[in-house]
């Protein structure tokens, strides 16, 4: 895919559709959600997608974090995987259905496994999370954003 158009041209387009966005990124980062797994999270949701210039940009915020490069390998296989926690497993697995909503909806059974490890509070953050990611890969995608090689 082409690039057609940069962040900075989107920004300056439609400041107030990206303005929105980023509040609502800034909203995420200010929640009680481990910024570690905010991270996996919105890689997990951006390998969905296939979004380029997000799993370019999160890799890096995940590493300054911490996060291993084998579990970023790992992620898209995350079921067959000890890498990764029970908690950490439920909140893929929910970031795998809100992102996939069409086809998988959100069951009883992925909702009551999430709230084994996370507050009523936390889900409604989980989901702004993911919903979050999703309108950024989807603007990414649709504006061919490339990340800036290395």
């Amino acid at each position: 895919m082409s690039q057609r158009f940069d962040i900075h041209q989107v920004m300056k387009l439609a400041p107030q559709g990206v303005k929105l966005l980023g509040e609502l990124d800034a909203y995420t980062k200010s929640t009680d959600l481990d910024p570690k797994l905010r991270e996996l999270l919105i890689f997990r949701a951006s390998q969905i997608n296939g979004c380029v210039y997000c799993l370019s940009y999160h890799a890096a915020d995940a590493r300054k974090l911490g996060e291993s490069e084998m579990r970023l390998y790992c992620l898209s296989a995350w079921e067959e995987s000890n890498l990764y926690t029970e908690m950490e497993k439920a909140a893929l697995e929910l970031t795998e259905h809100i992102t996939l909503l069409p086809s998988l909806k959100v069951p009883d059974d992925v909702y009551h496994n999430v709230r084994k490890y996370f507050s009523e509070t936390q889900y409604i953050h989980l989901t702004m999370l993911i919903m979050m990611i999703n309108s950024w890969n989807r603007m990414s995608i649709a504006m061919g954003f490339q990340p800036e090689a290395e």
